[in-house]
């Protein structure tokens, strides 16, 4: 699992090639990285990346529209920077986030699935799964609790 200095890592890196990027297309290479639906993933698509940050051992993509994409790299999950449009490996491959100056692959090496969740809305993110969220400020109106 990776530590708090490799995600800060992580953080710097991803910051230089997604910062202020809109994501032009998510693809999901594994049916088991989806754990919800609601809201898609797809809500995702054409919104800029405004921040990036830590939480805990998760790395917070926050979008537009109050929109956010927790991943958690779990045990061997990994990200790879590669040229725009990059296929998802077929073994370890989990998803690709496609941005206009290239693709952030994320891949699980271990046996280990990425999962994507839509917790419930709390203060903060709460999370125990690979990619953990994408959601929005109207969940935030209804009384949702989130399951560690």
């Amino acid at each position: 699992m990776p530590e708090f200095p490799d995600v800060t890592v992580y953080i710097e890196a991803l910051s230089e090639r997604v910062l202020n990027q809109p994501i032009q297309k998510i693809r999901i290479g594994s049916p088991f990285v989806l754990r919800s639906f609601s809201p898609p993933i797809g809500a995702a698509e054409g919104k800029r990346v405004l921040a990036l940050r830590r939480l805990g051992k998760r790395i917070v993509f926050e979008l537009e529209d109050e929109l956010y994409l927790i991943v958690h790299l779990m045990i061997a999950g990994r990200f790879h920077w590669k040229p725009k449009g990059a296929k998802i490996a077929r073994k370890y491959g989990q998803a690709a986030f496609d941005f206009p100056n290239g693709t952030l692959l994320l891949t699980e090496a271990g046996n280990q699935e990425a999962r994507v969740d839509s917790p419930g809305m709390t203060e903060k993110p709460r999370c125990k799964s690979m990619i953990q969220a994408v959601w929005s400020s109207s969940m935030r109106a209804s009384n949702n609790s989130a399951k560690r």
